[in-house]
């Protein structure tokens, strides 16, 4: 399973949050400690604050902050969260498989998919930046 480059960046952008120590850094600024465009970036930025995991703040002074729900996260909910519900594989499209009524594959695919978001539930964002992780985001958002 390969994860959204919107859910990979997602991501990145709550740990590198976790981190800031006080900091509020703009979304331009954490697209270029990522190095993605900021197009890519904000539109991450808006669905992480319409979930409540951060807060941004326009102007003078403003800049992008986790919430205590987006450090308290379970990294299995955004990433369902950003993914979304479907099926692996696409059995039902403009041209459905026709293995469709006696397909054990898509069963398969799916319970494999549930496993790998129950093996992210527990997980929170502030797991993920604890050491040694927590120092080296901090290196780079200092470049």
């Amino acid at each position: 399973m390969r994860l959204l480059r919107s859910t990979d960046l997602a991501l990145r952008v709550l740990m590198r949050l976790a981190v800031a120590d006080g900091a509020s850094p703009t979304t331009r600024e954490v697209a270029e400690d990522m190095d993605v465009p900021y197009t890519h970036a904000a539109k991450v930025v808006a669905e992480l604050q319409h979930l409540g995991l951060l807060s941004a703040r326009r102007g003078r002074g403003g800049g992008l902050a986790l919430t205590e729900a987006g450090l308290s996260a379970s990294v299995g909910a955004v990433v369902r969260a950003f993914e979304g519900d479907g099926d692996v594989v696409e059995c039902e499209g403009a041209v459905p498989c026709p293995l469709n009524s006696a397909c054990r594959l898509r069963g398969a695919l799916k319970r494999a998919q549930e496993a790998f978001y129950a093996s992210l539930d527990p997980l929170t964002v502030a797991d993920m930046v604890a050491a040694p992780t927590g120092p080296v985001l901090l290196g780079i958002s200092r470049r």
